[in-house]
């Protein structure tokens, strides 16, 4: 996403922030020392945080990578060898049925008690047991061979489940997990994990984890990460001004001189994640309201200015998208010729859009909105208040669809209740973004935001194809590249191409433009970071567990 954001109370959260750093800074010698190894974050956060730190919970507020750990990191930016983390090495059998997993004998759980395998075959039978813990789709049925050794059998050919299981499922620890009644939906308020950080301490409006002294790769150079709640994007630009927050991931004004404007700052832009309008799409599945039209979803589409978006609301950091969904840039020779257009349009098209209107039955009214069966197209979009791009981008594209007869409303929620409506499909509009899988490769968005296995009814939690798209050819594309060694390229593309004209054809995600997600950080005391020439992460402070390589290569400035 540009930012995840909010605003609640906002006159308390500023001062919150001055209180919570100030505690942390005290006039000895040693706590100076503390704060110079103490990392700062603004993830978006406001209003009070709600402990949940289950690595599968859509709504968790930490834990994935810097408290548990996934095998693998794999870099979602560019194709290079995973990183070992809990594992130590993997390899498929000839014709990718069976993945061989070997992983570490000296990580132990932060309890003490000793990490094996027993607890990676543990952690995938528990996903497998609870569907809204699986969000990668897994099928696979693993046995532990020894105590460092797994083995992942599938019925057929798997090859594109291997970044999934080794990069985006995070392991838990059989003694304590077992018993829990409900692992999908416990908040996990004290998680024990194998990762370089433990959960030194929780309040509403900020968490602190403490790096662990025994970490099986040392105890991390960063001594404590506290994670603040504030107010929105304006309390994020205020808190940085004041040297008060190290690293945090949304716009700033004037954000191409972060290092004049913010002295011992930088900042740097990474196009990645698609912003777009979420629709409740699929009425079949008990949505409801006029997005649930195909016909007003393109509308909205051919409707929107893009080029004035992205200078109202994104200060030109913004890119061009494509409508199926591969990165423009990064999936360059992925994205399908057989679109009707491989990018999103940047200026609208008005008389495409009320034809399309006007095709679907929809009549103009005498207030410039159209209308059908008596009622007018008017639809709300949900937006997390404090996100101020968002907000921004949404009063910019409410203002120029009244010129294709839709009036769209804002709703402004605290994040809670935003994500709550998300995944209950409890919404017409929502303003969000598609984000990547575990490994540069369409494939896995694909697999996560548009897969029926994983939508829900309207009312239930889906995680993460929120739009509820329900598709069975683009169903069987997918199943199709698990199979296909994914080095094989001229297999793939019939599929992806059906994959992606089925996308642009049903439009669940109404596409707005690629986001160019931009992180501010204090390089004047850190350093270590990703740069244009090293980005070994995506740098996002939001992301995980891409966050936790960062935590794991910064240094306090001097050391």
């Amino acid at each position: 996403m540009f930012l995840k954001a909010q605003r609640s109370r906002v006159a308390a959260a500023g001062l919150a922030v001055v209180a919570l750093v100030a505690a942390g800074c005290g006039s000895s010698n040693s706590s100076r020392s503390a704060d110079a190894e103490t990392l700062v974050l603004y993830t978006g956060q406001s209003g009070d945080y709600q402990v949940n730190f289950n690595p599968f919970s859509p709504t968790l507020i930490d834990g994935p990578g810097t408290i548990f750990e996934p095998l693998f990191f794999f870099n979602v930016i560019k194709d290079v060898e995973p990183r070992p983390r809990l594992g130590k090495a993997f390899s498929w059998n000839a014709d990718g049925t069976e993945l061989s997993i070997e992983v570490r004998d000296d990580a132990k759980w932060s309890d003490g008690q000793k990490f094996t395998a027993k607890d990676v075959v543990f952690t995938l039978d528990m996903i497998t047991k609870n569907k809204t813990m699986n969000s990668t789709g897994y099928k696979g049925k693993a046995t532990a061979t020894d105590d460092t050794h797994v083995v992942v059998k599938f019925d057929e050919p798997a090859y594109m489940e291997g970044p999934q299981v080794l990069g985006k499922i995070f392991m838990v620890p059989e003694h304590l997990w077992k018993d829990i009644a409900t692992p999908a939906t416990d908040p996990v308020k004290s998680p024990v994990g194998t990762g370089p950080f433990l959960l030194d301490e929780f309040k509403p409006q900020a968490f602190t984890l403490k790096a662990n002294p025994g970490y099986y790769g040392g105890e991390p150079a960063v001594k404590k990460i506290r994670y603040l709640s504030l107010s929105g994007n304006q309390a994020g630009a205020d808190a940085l001004k004041a040297g008060q927050v190290d690293w945090q991931t949304g716009p700033v004004p004037d954000i191409k001189n972060v290092e004049k404007n913010y002295p011992g700052y930088k900042a740097i832009i990474t196009p990645m994640n698609q912003a777009a309008l979420f629709t409740c799409s699929n009425a079949e599945l008990g949505c409801t309201g006029a997005q649930t039209d195909p016909a007003v979803r393109k509308a909205i589409y051919y409707g929107i200015n893009r080029g004035q978006v992205n200078a109202l609301a994104f200060e030109g950091t913004a890119s061009e998208v494509s409508p199926g969904y591969a990165l423009v840039r990064r999936d360059k020779g992925l994205v399908s010729g057989k679109l009707k257009e491989k990018t999103a349009p940047m200026s609208p098209d008005v008389a495409k859009a009320t034809g399309l209107l006007e095709g679907a039955g929809y009549a103009k009214g005498g207030d410039g909105i159209y209308a059908k069966d008596g009622k007018p197209l008017e639809l709300t979009v949900k937006v997390v208040a404090g996100w101020t791009d968002y907000i921004t981008a949404v009063d910019t594209m409410g203002q120029q669809l009244q010129q294709v007869g839709i009036k769209i409303t804002p709703q402004q929620l605290s994040w809670n209740e935003w994500s709550d409506a998300r995944g209950r499909g409890q919404y017409e509009l929502l303003i969000d973004a598609v984000q990547q899988g575990p490994a540069p490769d369409p494939f896995y968005t694909y697999s996560y935001f548009f897969s029926s296995a994983t939508t829900a009814p309207a009312g239930e939690i889906a995680n993460p194809n929120f739009g509820r798209m329900k598709d069975s050819a683009l169903d069987e594309a997918l199943a199709s590249l698990k199979k296909i060694d994914p080095k094989d390229t001229a297999a793939r593309q019939p599929h992806l191409d059906v994959i992606q004209t089925r996308i642009e054809e049903v439009m669940p995600y109404i596409p707005i433009l690629t986001g160019g997600t931009t992180s501010e950080y204090n390089a004047k005391k850190f350093t270590g970071w990703p740069t244009e020439d090293d980005l070994y992460a995506f740098p996002a402070v939001w992301s995980r567990p891409e966050n936790s390589e960062i935590f794991l290569k910064l240094k306090p400035a001097g050391k």
